[in-house]
């Protein structure tokens, strides 16, 4: 079976409202699943993109924004990124209180990802995640 060795990369956007995160959601899944990466790692991935989607959502103070979700492998590893257009907005990870109802998506990807951060762009900032692809897995388009 091949392994994650050869690019894959999808790129989309989405509109800075809620109903955008089911669909980010669908399109993650099925992407990973045609790159054959299941399982643990695609539930990971699935996720983050779940919370940093919905943070680029409600943080977002640019009206009309569209929100830029990127998957790419490239080598042993799986690059997420969501960019919005409000550059100056970053997100600051924290860990919550027990009793709070909000406030844990960073905290949750800072320990699904091995690693994230932040970047700004020319016109936008991107929040990104970085995944180690542990299993074997065949990329197919």
């Amino acid at each position: 079976m091949p392994t994650a060795t050869a690019d894959r990369r999808d790129t989309f956007r989405v509109s800075k409202h809620k109903r955008s995160v089911p669909g980010v959601r669908t399109r993650i899944r099925k992407t990973l699943a045609n790159w054959g990466i299941s399982g643990a790692l695609a539930d990971d991935v699935t996720l983050s993109v779940d919370e940093l989607v919905s943070n680029a959502i409600r943080h977002c103070r640019v009206t009309f924004a569209l929100i830029e979700i990127t998957v790419s492998v490239q080598d042993r590893a799986l690059l997420l990124e969501v960019s919005d257009p409000d550059r100056d907005k970053i997100p600051q990870l924290r860990t919550p209180d027990p009793d709070e109802e909000s406030g844990r998506g960073l905290y949750l990807v800072s320990q699904l990802a091995e690693t994230w951060g932040h970047r700004h762009e020319q016109h936008s900032k991107c929040i990104w995640a970085r995944f180690v692809i542990r299993e074997e897995v065949t990329c197919t388009d």
